[in-house]
């Protein structure tokens, strides 16, 4: 069995440096820029408007393999989403991809590494763990709505600490809505920007107030914490009592 599971592992990395490999050789990252969108601007546009599903289809795979395999062009897909679907429909997409993305990642290193691995690194480690597992859902949703850390980081080490598929997936999925919606409705207006030939950065759309905002939401959900154990406490004394 142990066998086997070396064996997978194995074949699991060989697979995730064989892609990687071949990302980088066709030279897939390089189409993922402002040049390439302004001057494919009207064919996509035609593509998109003869060919809905199919299009729809394509962004939520390719955005899935951005995110997969840790590539620079997530927040342009963003945008480009936006822009070309809509801010409803292209943030909609855009969370698709992003956390079938996330979730591919989580479960490579989950099976790499193993479901526990921070456990095997002493009792202090240990410990670390079991505390974050327990209030993962609350640590997770945190991370997701301050999109302050690497995204790919944020992935993986839910994978070693333990965390639940379940619990990531849905944290995942909650908590990178609000920026995805600032990023798409950004790209909606998107056109003006190309005409004038100029591009667009993260840190001019999440300007000090849309920051400000989501840093409040995920102090409102850090807040959870306390109250869950305040009210576990008190219902723990009416019981006695």
């Amino acid at each position: 069995m142990q066998s086997f599971l070396a064996d997978r592992r194995l074949w699991l990395v060989v697979a995730a440096v064989a892609a990687i490999v071949l990302v980088r050789i066709s030279g897939f990252h390089s189409y993922l820029s402002f040049d390439v969108l302004k001057s494919q601007r009207a064919f996509l546009s035609a593509f998109i408007t003869e060919n809905y599903l199919i299009a729809t289809l394509s962004y939520v795979a390719i955005y899935t393999v951005v995110v997969a395999l840790s590539l620079p062009g997530a927040f342009l897909m963003t945008l480009a989403g936006g822009f070309f679907f809509g801010a409803l429909v292209g943030a909609s997409l855009a969370v698709a991809g992003a956390t079938i993305g996330a979730i591919l990642i989580f479960l490579f290193a989950r099976s790499i590494f193993g479901e526990n691995a921070l456990d095997r690194f002493g009792d202090a480690a240990a410990r670390l763990a079991v505390a974050i597992r327990r209030e993962a859902a609350v640590y997770l949703l945190v991370l997701r709505l301050v999109p302050l850390f690497p995204f790919f980081l944020v992935n993986l080490v839910p994978a070693f600490v333990g965390v639940r598929l379940s619990t990531f997936a849905i944290t995942t999925f909650v908590g990178i809505i609000p920026a995805t919606v600032v990023y798409s409705l950004a790209g909606a207006g998107l056109g003006s920007i190309l005409d004038r030939d100029e591009e667009i950065s993260a840190s001019a759309i999440l300007t000090p107030e849309i920051l400000a905002g989501l840093l409040g939401l995920a102090l409102l959900t850090l807040s959870s914490i306390p109250l869950r154990r305040w009210l576990a406490r008190s219902s723990d004394r009416t019981t006695r009592s």
